[in-house]
């Protein structure tokens, strides 16, 4: 556990968000999560101001670039090809079928939070409920698109017009719900 990172825990069900300070030295990204903050145009800030490694598993990154080619897809491969983002593969294929079968995951969520059990990574990039329901079980950090867009305005990445902007933009291509969306716009409004 190499360097230290400030990530902001959205938390998906009660509209709490924590921040903590978590010793950090791998970040795993699910496709959902990984595809939102591309969307909203959030990848290259925000890693760029990481200080720990960033991996998809062989399925997210299948499920994010093999399948189409959006600009959101190349973008990600982009990434990936410039050594920002690490594809791995899982070794324990027996704990991927577990996390599909006891948390009803699809290949991606199952992978990645397989290989952050695997790799004893310090946060799982995370928007999909059962992933997020996964990782509080098994007591893994995690953070969802939500979360980045609200550190990276923490940070002074990106100005406030700018971050509700990219908060309208996460409201229409994600699943939050409307008072998840107001509360977001909210504590956006609270950095000056």
């Amino acid at each position: 556990m190499a360097s230290v990172a400030l990530i902001t825990v959205a938390v998906y069900a009660e509209l709490n968000y924590n921040t903590f300070v978590i010793f950090c030295h791998m970040l795993i990204f699910d496709a959902s999560t990984l595809i939102l903050v591309t969307k909203i145009d959030l990848l290259d800030p925000f890693l760029r101001t990481l200080s720990m490694r960033t991996a998809i598993p062989v399925a997210v990154h299948r499920e994010c670039c093999e399948a189409k080619k959006t600009l959101d897809a190349l973008m990600i491969q982009k990434a990936v090809d410039d050594s920002r983002i690490r594809v791995v593969a899982v070794k324990d294929r027996k704990a991927v079928i577990r996390m599909q079968e006891d948390f009803s995951l699809g290949t991606g969520e199952a992978e990645a939070i397989a290989l952050a059990l695997q790799s004893d990574a310090s946060l799982v990039g995370v928007d999909d409920k059962n992933g997020i329901n996964a990782c509080r079980l098994l007591r893994l950090p995690f953070t969802t698109a939500a979360g980045i867009l609200i550190l990276c305005r923490e940070r002074n990445l990106i100005g406030k017009s700018e971050a509700a902007n990219k908060l309208d933009l996460l409201a229409k291509y994600g699943r939050y719900k409307n008072s998840i969306v107001d509360d977001l716009r909210t504590r956006l409004e609270e950095y000056p």
